[in-house]
């Protein structure tokens, strides 16, 4: 066996790992390689190997920088099947499809600027028409259940707990007359997290392919953070202000509604109006309703003593029109506007920002990291004066960073994991 490492390596994007066994050549994960603009294009649309070479594609779950670069890999003629669980392939199927388009809205963005210097168009990395083609190669698998992708490697899925039908692919190689595991996390999880299961930790692994992403930090417990976002939502409330909350579309957004669940059915808070305003969350959302078999126990007696779902309940609005997103805005009192992107750089949470920021009793909730350079932390850093859509902003809602929300396992579960009893 050997493996080719392609990204995600001293980097956490574009995770990418080949693997040569028994003279085939199975892929684990194809994920897009995400930073500087003219960077990515070139990482993204070059492969290190030949993408018809490639027997069949094992992805661990639907977050774009593990599955973006998929339908780029059909469109160089991958044809194989791409294993992953039931609801990785339903949440990839619409995350895909929304990449695709971004793909698109992007180039065409890029090409008005290029066209005005006298340079060529560029091509987008794939077009949702792409998207929609490689979709068609998923192959869905249940947890556990035992399959052989290439002659030699038996493979099955246990649950990672990092977003919905997040898996740790567990292949069983027999090669050249010897056998071993290989145990490859995908993402990790974190315990206790709301919606998720807890990770399944490593069994009589001869190697395991770990992710290391806050491998330097230790987490807030998940219980802690619930509490400051309580408080943060109660403090606004009494002032009469707005929460607005820039949040990823996948797995944040679906567990900001849950404790929002949680917080009005325990009377934490009031019943105000709480909007996911983001056409992506939305579909996400559903997904994760349709797929309720994989939520935690805790999530399951939660939603039977209520006898209600876990993603809706009263006042909450799920948004998908400009029109829709729109009127919010016009609506006075006390709300929650969930929206994305997670760093402020893109969609409509700019509008809600834009209409709400220099309203002091509002609050801008970050609840997650945000990269250097985006608006996302220029608020998180406090700064007074910002700008939105070219026009400058005296920001005097109150910013409120909460940690501890993160579905990445920190420094104390990658230990456990990688000192597991399991683990040779």
């Amino acid at each position: 066996m050997k493996i080719q490492f392609n990204g995600a390596a001293q980097t956490v994007t574009g995770s990418q790992h080949l693997l040569k066994i028994n003279g085939h050549r199975l892929l684990l994960e194809c994920g897009l390689f995400q930073g500087k603009r003219s960077e990515c294009y070139r990482c993204n649309h070059e492969f290190a190997y030949d993408p018809k070479d490639v027997d069949a594609v094992l992805l661990s779950h639907a977050h774009i920088d593990h599955s973006g670069n998929i339908p780029n890999l059909v469109k160089h003629g991958f044809g194989g099947p791409i294993y992953a669980t039931e609801g990785t392939c339903a949440l990839a199927n619409i995350m895909l499809r929304d990449s695709g388009y971004i793909q698109e809205a992007d180039v065409k963005y890029v090409n008005k600027k290029r066209r005005k210097k006298g340079l060529p168009p560029m091509e987008p990395l794939y077009t949702i028409e792409d998207a929609e083609q490689a979709v068609q190669q998923f192959r869905p698998v249940e947890y556990e259940q035992h399959f052989e992708p290439v002659p030699g490697v038996t493979v099955h899925f246990v649950e990672a707990g990092h977003i919905l039908g997040s898996a740790g692919v567990v292949l069983d190689i027999e090669e050249n007359g010897r056998k071993l595991r290989l145990w490859f996390s995908g993402d990790i999880g974190r315990l206790k997290l709301p919606l998720l299961r807890d990770p399944v930790l490593p069994e009589n692994a001869d190697y395991l392919m770990m992710e290391c992403t806050y491998g330097d930090k230790t987490h807030r417990d998940p219980e802690d953070a619930y509490i400051e976002f309580r408080d943060t939502v109660k403090r606004t409330v009494a002032r009469r202000g707005k929460i607005i909350i820039p949040s990823f579309a996948v797995g944040r957004t679906q567990e900001l509604v849950y404790d929002l669940n949680r917080m009005v059915t325990e009377k934490e808070i009031p019943p105000i109006p709480v909007y996911v305003d983001s056409p992506l969350a939305v579909n996400a959302s559903d997904v994760f309703r349709k797929y309720s078999k994989y939520f935690d126990e805790e999530t399951r007696q939660f939603v039977e003593a209520g006898n209600h779902p876990a993603l809706s309940f009263k006042n909450l609005t799920y948004t998908r029109s400009v029109e829709e997103s729109k009127a919010i805005n016009r609506k006075k009192g006390s709300m929650v506007i969930i929206s994305a992107s997670g760093m402020a750089e893109t969609g409509r949470i700019l509008h809600h920002l834009r209409n709400n920021i220099e309203n002091p009793k509002n609050t801008i909730l970050i609840v997650s990291w945000q990269a250097p350079h985006t608006l996302g932390r220029r608020l998180a850093e406090q700064e007074k004066r910002v700008r939105i859509f070219g026009e400058e902003f005296h920001r005097k809602a109150e910013v409120v960073t909460i940690g501890g929300l993160s579905a990445h396992a920190g420094q104390e579960m990658l230990l456990r994991l990688r000192k597991h009893p399991g683990t040779v």
